[in-house]
């Protein structure tokens, strides 16, 4: 009954952002919804050992490998799940802002994401989990199976492709901090 509570409890608090982080992997809202399903359960075998913060570097780990497990399965089918472009987070912007200023960013949001997609999983996911779900290197570490320098040096090579890439496009891109 206890291990209900603390599933629940985990559910309510990290299932939204799981599925975002599943979406920006997978390109496909079904997919995500499917993978985030497959982290819960999965989840439930081992969840007598993690509590509070672990739990959420704990849960991406157990999101990600779902997440590769899929992508092995649609190799092995010879087929590649098609990438759906995100609509921009309309919600973030200031409905009291200037129009061009909030296009402007719209458009820059639009394309840091599709340029995300040319990058390697791994580097998809470190951008995502440091820049957009905030988490520390140690939480990097836990999530992805790093060396604190392992993830300094993947974050780098990460940010460093995804300026090159900008470039080759056209793109003004600075990095992210």
């Amino acid at each position: 009954m206890r291990n209900q509570l603390k599933l629940e409890k985990l559910y309510k608090q990290y299932a939204k952002t799981l599925y975002f982080y599943l979406l920006r992997l997978s390109g496909s809202k079904q997919l995500a919804e499917d993978l985030t399903q497959e982290t819960f359960v999965r989840a439930t075998v081992h969840l007598n050992k993690y509590e509070g913060e672990e739990a959420r570097a704990w849960l991406f780990k157990v999101a990600r490998n779902a997440y590769l497990d899929e992508w092995r399965k649609q190799k092995r089918r010879k087929t590649i799940p098609l990438l759906s472009v995100f609509s921009s987070k309309e919600d973030m912007i200031s409905r009291y802002g200037i129009p061009e200023d909030s296009l402007l960013m719209q458009e820059t949001q639009q394309q840091l994401e599709d340029l995300l997609f040319f990058l390697p999983e791994q580097y998809r996911s470190i951008i995502y989990l440091r820049e957009y779900e905030e988490f520390s290197y140690k939480e990097i570490m836990e999530t992805l199976q790093l060396t604190e320098g392992q993830v300094k040096v993947k974050l780098h090579r990460a940010r460093k492709r995804l300026s090159s890439l900008a470039e080759k496009k056209g793109w003004y891109y600075d990095g992210m901090e």
